[in-house]
């Protein structure tokens, strides 16, 4: 059983989570953990590091209080371990505060990275940086990142062409009501040293929390969350060196966080909810240019309830992998082959009926 490759152990879950039969996009759907020593978890993370699936997030008593911690689960042969604490906001002089959105990134070459931020406040954290030579079994020291550097805020960093890391960073201020500004942040040495560039101040949008799409000829876009009820986008032609001035999409946004990922064949994949307000249903949506989006799958819909704060990632097999917060209470995990999708599209900008993933579980 030690041989089974990670892709072929998860489809042997299907039968008892998400018969393929009736999805056939659809390989899993699982929760990480049944039980844990926290009753509230948020803000996922997962990445593929020496075949193995590791995944993170910040749990404690709610979000925000002192014992909130990063945790950790890898996928091994017989399923999730149990989570584990791999990060706490414990200073050296006793004080403990709240740690907050892990990101999880596996370089070509070099360590697994674990990103996190510490702070009593998003308006007054600071960067963190753990890494992992084993696959995330152990970790290094951790170490706070050079002041102003925040590191990637809640979504995973890009690998450039020249092997830098730009993460997609955003600060808010401590007035009320708070600015939020997005950045970017680059290391060409994996966190030794960091340049920073913003995009040109236009119309006063509060935009936090990007996600960066990769497209041809060097030209990134990037998008994410607002409190202007809609995604914000900007665009860089020159890999990253300058951007555009931010704009809002047509796409809704309930001033919750989002992913987005581009796949190995071009195309698009974004996570998010598809409303105004509210965080549910949960979506997902396709784009072969970044810009036309079109409705593929319905994670979750259940009216008042919370599934947020998703990450997508693309494993070596070509698998999709999702994850998000589960009513505050869990994480979900699902696993979807993205050749077997089928788009449908949204006239007006309206979310068209479709099936719903997680029905009568």
């Amino acid at each position: 059983m030690k041989e089974i490759t990670l892709s072929l152990a998860l489809v042997l879950l299907v039968p008892a989570l998400a018969p393929a039969a009736e999805r056939p996009d659809l390989i899993c759907s699982e929760f990480i953990y049944d039980a844990a020593p926290f009753p509230s978890c948020h803000a996922t993370t997962i990445a593929e590091t020496k075949g193995t699936l590791v995944a993170a997030w910040f749990g404690g008593t709610r979000e925000g209080d002192p014992d909130v911690a990063i945790w950790a689960s890898r996928h091994e042969t017989d399923g999730w371990t149990p989570p584990t604490e791999v990060a706490n906001g414990v200073q050296p002089d006793g004080a403990r505060h709240p740690c907050w959105n892990p990101v999880l990134f596996q370089p070509k070459d070099g360590p697994l990275l674990l990103f996190y931020k510490v702070g009593p406040s998003p308006n007054r954290w600071w960067g963190m940086l753990r890494t992992s030579n084993d696959g995330g079994n152990t970790w290094g020291d951790a170490r706070r990142l050079p002041d102003g550097v925040l590191g990637p805020i809640k979504n995973k960093p890009v690998q450039l062409p020249d092997g830098s890391l730009l993460c997609p960073s955003s600060t808010e201020t401590d007035e009320k009501p708070s600015k939020w500004r997005v950045h970017f942040e680059r290391t060409p040495d994996l966190g030794k040293s960091w340049t920073r560039v913003e995009p040109p101040a236009g119309e006063p949008i509060n935009a936090i929390q990007p996600s960066i799409l990769l497209h041809p000829g060097g030209t990134l876009q990037a998008l994410g969350r607002t409190r202007e009820k809609r995604l914000f986008e900007t665009w860089s032609k020159n890999g990253g060196q300058s951007w555009g001035p931010l704009a809002l999409t047509p796409l809704p946004n309930p001033n919750s966080g989002t992913d987005a990922l581009t796949l190995r064949d071009g195309r698009h994949l974004l996570v998010y909810n598809h409303t105004p307000r509210g965080r549910s249903p949960l979506n997902l949506a396709i784009s072969t240019d970044g810009q036309s989006w079109q409705a593929a799958l319905v994670l979750e819909d259940e009216p008042k309830a919370e599934f947020s704060y998703p990450a997508i990632f693309q494993t070596a097999d070509g698998l999709v992998h999702i994850t998000y917060t589960w009513k505050r209470q869990k994480v979900r995990h699902v696993v979807l082959d993205p050749t077997k999708l089928s788009p449908r599209s949204m006239p007006n900008g309206e979310w068209p009926p479709m099936a719903l993933v997680q029905s009568g579980r």
